[in-house]
């Protein structure tokens, strides 16, 4: 073929055509960069991209979502459970289609998961103008909506000409193929722009492969790094979720049993060792284990492997408390590695790990420092058995112990998968994670309504696995319209809907600063404006099954465990409903989290809570 051979298509045909050629390649293994491409469609994108998406589904299936917002969760899902070497796209119209995209958008940039965003845009030709659901600015003609998605992408484009969609494109798969830069990706869509022919050179459709790079430590500061580690005494890992991203839980494993550093993890890096691994200490932070918080008080050296230390790890700068504490940072952003003042080591969490142990090779911790953190790992495993076990399993279960009969019930393969309420907190202290995949807990953003939609991605990612999307009724308010997705699309993920009769996290929350409980009622108000003990009668079980799902009731911890394994035979989007007994058996933080609370208040619970938190915030260290 000629290198001066053109085709003429639309842009938003060549859009399409050029996204189904583009692949990724680590360690020599292909895949799709862009699998597919979630749609809703109004004015902005069904003539332009969804006419293009009809002429190209022999190479690019489409999937039809509800939300804007859910289908970037689903998108999310996918992306997180192929270790970000396969991402999907999103398009929507303009206006509110558009708009619904930037709390997804940010949820994926924070997390650092690829997914691409095309969001119809107003005309670039401006003979419609303003057009339906434009944004007018008096001072500022090229600002529309999809400027709102600028801040919480990666990269951003408008292709406001056909021939820039080439260089937009380019460097779209560049940000979504690079492991330290990806993220959302926002390629602004004018619908004037979408439907124009051009004259694209055939060299734009050839296959790409976008390689994903390892990069090597540096070997001086490879050096500096095991120096560090041979001087320190009580070393401890933490695990954060770069370390699923690199595929590195072995290259962990043979880390820690080279040298007997325990190794705790973050909300997104559980799973990186099995619970049942010697080294593993379960979670750290203010949702941590009693054994990871103890040991990371008086730890001389930390060594971060993946991970962006969110105030959740670090327990809001109070955990870290031996005076002569230094940081090792592994990170394949120099952005991460520097936090905290630390010794970077910027590379690849495989490479850099197998590097370390290698040059720690005949290093190991004190046998006494081992027997001191298999004794407090121990004994958490007693406070998991208590609060995963039913003394009556004719009672209602309480919320842990609806966890402890998902843990009598999964195999090594389900993924449970979570993101906000009272859920996280106990799940990172409690789950037993089997593997690296099993844990999918979104923590960077904690965003209600991300669990269903996101399960339909992860069981888009891996067809044959069972997977769990765990739920709250304040979380499952926000958003259960995917439920038809899935079962239109015969995704068969299983729901667990939670009946606590509230917001129970954030309720507690409330209670702990002086809130007293304000706006999180979900209960009946009088004519005096107080809410009453009753709770609403909201049937959420008959709303998924209006929805098409399955639904299986459960009252009591034997019926739980009936409904769970029911599920997870069943071929069809199950929903498990359990309404469950308010009392707390999970056990309290272990490590303080910094909520300020007003230095002035009139009530006494206020008052009493701002004398609770100035003690605490004393402990916050700036490390330097």
């Amino acid at each position: 073929m000629s290198r001066n051979s053109t085709r003429r298509l639309t842009v938003a045909q060549a859009l399409v055509r050029f996204l189904s050629a583009q692949h990724t390649e680590r360690d020599g293994v292909r895949h799709r960069l862009i699998s597919g491409t979630w749609g809703i469609f109004g004015h902005g994108n069904v003539a332009g991209i969804g006419q293009a998406l009809i002429e190209a589904q022999d190479v690019m299936p489409y999937h039809q979502g509800r939300n804007e917002q859910s289908m970037v969760h689903a998108a999310v899902g996918y992306a997180r459970q192929l270790n970000r070497l396969s991402a999907q796209a999103v398009t929507t119209s303009i206006g509110p289609g558009a708009t619904n995209l930037v709390t997804g958008a940010a949820l994926a940039t924070v997390n650092r998961i690829p997914v691409l965003l095309l969001p119809g845009d107003s005309f670039a030709t401006r003979v419609a103008d303003p057009v339906l659901q434009q944004l007018e600015h008096p001072v500022s003609g090229d600002i529309s909506v999809n400027d709102a998605l600028r801040p919480v992408s990666r990269y951003f484009d408008r292709v406001v000409r056909p021939e820039s969609l080439i260089p937009a494109a380019l460097n779209a798969m560049r940000v979504l193929a690079d492991p330290a830069e990806t993220g959302a990706v926002t390629l602004a869509m004018p619908q004037d722009v979408q439907a124009e022919a051009y004259d694209w050179p055939e060299d734009f459709f050839a296959e790409r492969i976008w390689h994903v790079r390892r990069p090597a430590a540096d070997p001086a500061a490879l050096a500096d790094a095991a120096a560090a580690v041979r001087a320190a005494r009580r070393p401890l890992i933490i695990a954060g979720g770069g370390i699923h991203h690199s595929e590195a839980e072995d290259a962990l494993r043979e880390l820690a049993e080279a040298t007997g550093i325990p190794v705790a993890s973050t909300q997104a890096g559980k799973g990186s060792l099995r619970h049942d691994h010697p080294a593993d200490l379960g979670g750290i932070g203010h949702t941590g284990t009693a054994v990871s918080d103890d040991l990371a008080r008086t730890a001389d050296l930390v060594i971060g492997v993946g991970t962006r230390y969110s105030d959740f790890t670090t327990a809001s700068a109070t955990l870290f408390q031996n005076p002569d504490v230094r940081f090792l940072n592994l990170n394949v952003t120099s952005f991460d590695a520097h936090k905290l003042a630390a010794l970077s080591l910027v590379a690849d969490a495989r490479s850099g790990l197998e590097a370390l142990t290698a040059a720690l090779a005949g290093h190991r911790v004190d046998p006494a420092y081992e027997a001191e953190y298999a004794e407090g790992k121990q004994s958490w495993e007693r406070v998991v058995e208590a609060a995963y076990t039913a003394a009556d399993e004719d009672a209602r279960p309480t919320q842990t112990q609806l966890l402890g009969a998902l843990d009598s019930v999964v195999g090594e393969d389900d993924v449970v998968i979570n993101a906000a309420g009272s859920l996280p907190g106990d799940l990172h202290k409690l789950w037993r994670a089997r593997g690296p995949r099993q844990y999918h807990l979104e923590y960077g953003y904690s965003c209600m309504g991300y669990e269903i939609p996101a399960g339909i991605g992860v069981r888009m990612a891996a067809p044959t696995t069972p997977v769990w999307s765990l739920v709250g009724d304040g979380t499952y308010l926000m958003m259960p319209t995917e439920i038809v997705t899935a079962v239109q699309e015969g995704i068969n993920v299983n729901l667990i809907l939670i009946q606590n009769h509230g917001y129970a996290s954030i309720g507690g929350l409330s209670s702990e600063v002086g809130g007293e409980r304000f706006g999180t009622a979900y209960r009946y108000r009088a004519a005096d404006g107080t809410f009453t003990g009753d709770p609403l009668p909201v049937d959420l079980a008959a709303n998924a099954a209006s929805l098409g799902m399955d639904v299986i009731r459960a009252a009591t911890v034997r019926e739980l465990r009936e409904a769970l394994a029911a599920a997870r035979a069943s071929d069809r989007p199950t929903c498990v409903y359990v309404e469950t007994d308010p009392a707390a058996t999970a056990p309290g933080a272990q490590a303080w989290w910094d909520v300020p609370v007003a230095e002035v208040a009139s009530r006494e619970a206020a008052i009493e809570a701002r004398k609770t938190y100035e003690r605490h915030v004393a402990d916050q260290r700036r490390h330097l």
